[in-house]
């Protein structure tokens, strides 16, 4: 595989995710998709402190996703048995897709942080990363279990209902990805 482009198709992988309180096992991205857009977040794993706020943050604003007639599906390194731990028994309202051995990220080349060097946030991500900050304050959330690649760069994808990509964002740090709110205006 190859990095994603506007215009390519996203693979249609085979995956386990969670959703709601469960596990489900072997579904494909385009049951996903379900012929909607849909926006994929690939963050770190549950236990990194920012990508626990944004399924945060996500999960409050899936109802306007919802009345858009749109999907969220967040990827992360984690195993689902973690996730279910991690979210306390709280219901995800969308996808997360479980690749503990980061296998998606591998076949969509999303990148990793230079361990010397994980670059310089301009003012719109440092303003994000202060707003994930304060939130992941506000909410206790506390390191977890390590998993994963911990140098690991986020990306979001966004795609058609036929799985055409209309936008493929490889972040350069992890301000550099956009908020619900930002895909809510760009794309509705």
């Amino acid at each position: 595989m190859a990095k994603l482009e506007k215009g390519m198709k996203m693979p249609d992988f085979t995956v386990d995710s969670v959703l709601g309180t469960e596990i489900v096992k072997d579904i494909k991205f385009s049951e996903l998709v379900g012929g909607k857009p849909t926006f994929f977040w690939f963050q770190r794993y549950i236990g990194c402190p920012p990508c626990r706020m944004d399924v945060h943050l996500l999960t409050v604003a899936h109802p306007e996703f919802v009345e858009k007639g749109a999907n969220i599906v967040v990827v992360m390194q984690s195993k689902p048995e973690i996730v279910l731990r991690d979210m306390n028994g709280q219901t995800l309202p969308f996808h997360l897709v479980c690749d503990p051995t980061e296998s998606l990220y591998k076949e969509l080349e999303i990148g990793s942080f230079d361990p010397d060097n994980r670059g310089e946030m301009n003012e719109e991500e440092q303003a994000r990363m202060a707003v994930k900050i304060k939130g992941m304050q506000d909410n206790g959330y506390a390191h977890g279990d390590y998993e994963g690649n911990e140098q690991q760069l986020p990306a979001f994808f966004a795609v058609d209902g036929e799985m055409n990509v209309l936008e493929a964002h490889y972040a350069r740090n992890l301000g550099d990805m956009p908020f619900a709110g930002e895909v809510l205006a760009k794309y509705f």
